[in-house]
């Protein structure tokens, strides 16, 4: 919705109601809510009184949240150190590591000696990540964090100086049509001191925040990968609690960039999933298809048959690393966790870089509105990052993606080099010019790929994996899913690229039809959205911008 829409909506409907808080944070996540419970902490510590508000897109904390996951506690540790005691659901610690080549029919095991560090998970944790952050929102709340689950942040507020002054939540009520139906309520302004931006990977509105202040500027382009995920119930005798096994190699090509996980955590379930990286050239691929694929191989069906799939999901990632890393801050705010990049890619971590950061921010928060500051920039947060362990970690694997993106052979031997023998510590630093959307070779010049059908045992379809996320929109809304250019689709994506969104989004979202005249046309069924962002990452033209639906609306991933 336009700025001059939103401005006569408000002088037809009367003004928003308004909210005011200290620091407003964008986003239930690990990051958002590690720097709602650092602020309450250091507040309490101090005896003071800071007013904090964390905004969640989903319908309950952890709605929407989706990872692997293996979590390393380092930061959890500074964050809440009994957390134990607490009954954080850290209840599976990882017992042992195997690292897999495969090819089609085969799998090589790497030798344990030669693991780099990097790749061993000794002292870390499986865990569903949407219920650690139901844990932490717990945590939050107990401290006097005001949390608002289904109201996602729409719009940015600035004042008059162009400094951020909070957000407002999304208008309810609007038709398909885009105008106000009877229900139709106005969003809510909340207004902040200072706003910190949790959104996640390719957050819609951290994305504006990054374009309008030139936050990367000084950046390569971000890199982005999707991961889709499932988790399965299997056989008790399949089963190894703390085990946790990688794969590279097929079903993708030695070009492409991806990989898989797959952990065995308690009560028999294993979550599985494949990663795959969204430079990829060929606009045939099917990331979903490809997962489908690889649960199909004699590794890896030998664990899944006899089990029972219990869930889905998908969501992109942040991989581009320390050199892809935004300005963190701006007039009035911040970004923290995977909306500014702070992912280890070659660990396959994020969630204690996203807690970390998140920490750092607050500490720069209170320390701010202790001198009475507001709408400013919070420049201690990244003078504090680059002092920390954090900076250090992700220095010493700086390399990794642009190394495994010129193709698995180079970069496994590179890799193996840098942080095996040096631990990271190597006198350059690899760049990478472009962003993902610019790698699709044009159909023409590219194979096409035949994947075979689900045979509902190990691989699925599209449709039963949605049904099984739980997701679920208002079907009388505004499509989230717009496109700058309606012709685009069809005159560009389909005609040069065979149409790349039908295969690159997981969820069934975009279908080309024929209309009734028999010419193809793009059909967008928003309702399958399961907000991981692949579309407005991975189109080749930048056509589709992914913007909040209407609250509570997408996923509802249980214990993912």
């Amino acid at each position: 919705m336009t700025s001059s829409s939103i401005q006569e909506l408000i002088a037809q409907y009367g003004p928003r109601e308004t909210m005011e808080y200290d620091v407003v944070i964008v986003g239930g996540g690990p990051a958002g809510l590690s720097a709602a419970i650092q602020i309450k902490q250091l507040a309490k510590a101090q005896s003071r009184e800071i007013s904090v508000c964390v905004l969640e897109k989903g319908g309950e904390l952890g709605a929407h949240t989706l990872s692997g996951a293996v979590m390393d506690p380092r930061a959890l540790n500074e964050l809440i150190p009994d957390w134990q005691a607490r009954g954080a659901p850290l209840n599976t610690p990882v017992i042992e590591d195997r690292f897999l080549f495969l090819s089609h029919h085969g799998a090589t095991r790497t030798p344990d000696w030669m693991l780099p560090e990097v790749f061993r998970n000794h002292g870390n944790y499986i865990v569903s990540l949407g219920n650690v952050v139901r844990w932490l929102g717990k945590q939050a709340e107990d401290l006097g964090v005001e949390i608002f689950p289904g109201f996602p942040a729409a719009e940015i507020l600035y004042n008059d100086e162009g400094a951020v002054r909070g957000v407002a939540t999304g208008n309810l009520g609007v038709g398909r049509d885009g105008k106000p139906t009877a229900d139709f309520q106005l969003g809510m302004e909340l207004q902040a001191k200072y706003t910190l931006f949790a959104e996640g990977s390719r957050g819609h509105l951290g994305r504006r925040l990054i374009d309008r202040f030139a936050l990367s500027a000084q950046s390569d382009p971000q890199m982005y990968a999707i991961g889709v995920k499932e988790l399965w119930e299997i056989e008790p005798k399949r089963h190894k609690p703390g085990l946790v096994v990688h794969t590279a190699g097929w079903p993708l090509d030695t070009n492409t960039y991806g990989g898989s996980f797959l952990y065995h955590a308690e009560n028999n379930q294993v979550a599985i999933g494949f990663v795959v990286g969204l430079g990829y050239s060929n606009p045939y691929l099917s990331p979903f298809e490809e997962f489908q694929r690889y649960k199909t191989h004699p590794a890896i069906r030998a664990f899944l048959e006899g089990g029972r799939r219990i869930s889905y999901g998908a969501r992109s990632i942040t991989a581009g690393g320390p050199v892809s890393l935004p300005k963190l801050v701006f007039p009035g705010g911040a970004l923290i966790g995977c909306e500014a990049g702070f992912l280890n890619a070659a660990r396959i971590k994020g969630s204690h870089a996203a807690i970390k950061s998140g920490m750092l921010a607050a500490e720069a928060v209170v320390a701010a509105l202790g001198l009475g500051r507001a709408g400013d920039e919070l420049s201690a947060y990244p003078a504090a990052y680059e002092k920390s362990w954090l900076a250090e970690e992700l220095h010493r694997t700086r390399n990794f993606k642009q190394w495994m993106s010129k193709g698995l052979y180079v970069g496994t031997v590179m890799v193996g080099l840098e942080q095996k023998l040096f631990k990271g510590k190597v006198p350059w630093t690899l760049h990478h010019h472009a962003a993902d959307n610019t790698s699709l070779k044009a159909a023409a010049r590219s194979k096409p790929i035949s994947y075979p059908k689900p045979d509902g045992v190990l691989s699925f379809d599209r449709l039963s994996s949605v049904f099984i996320s739980n997701t679920n929109h208002s079907e009388n809304q505004p499509i989230h899913l717009t496109l700058k250019d309606a012709t685009v689709p069809v005159r560009v994506n389909l005609a040069e690229y065979a149409g790349p969104e039908q295969r690159f989004c997981p969820a069934g979202v975009y279908e080309f039809v024929e209309d009734g005249a028999g010419a193809p046309r793009l059909q967008i069924n928003a309702q399958n959205c399961v907000h991981c962002k692949t579309c407005d990452i991975k189109d080749p033209t930048q056509n589709i911008v992914w913007v909040t639906p209407e609250g509570g609306g997408g996923p509802n991933y249980p214990n993912m």
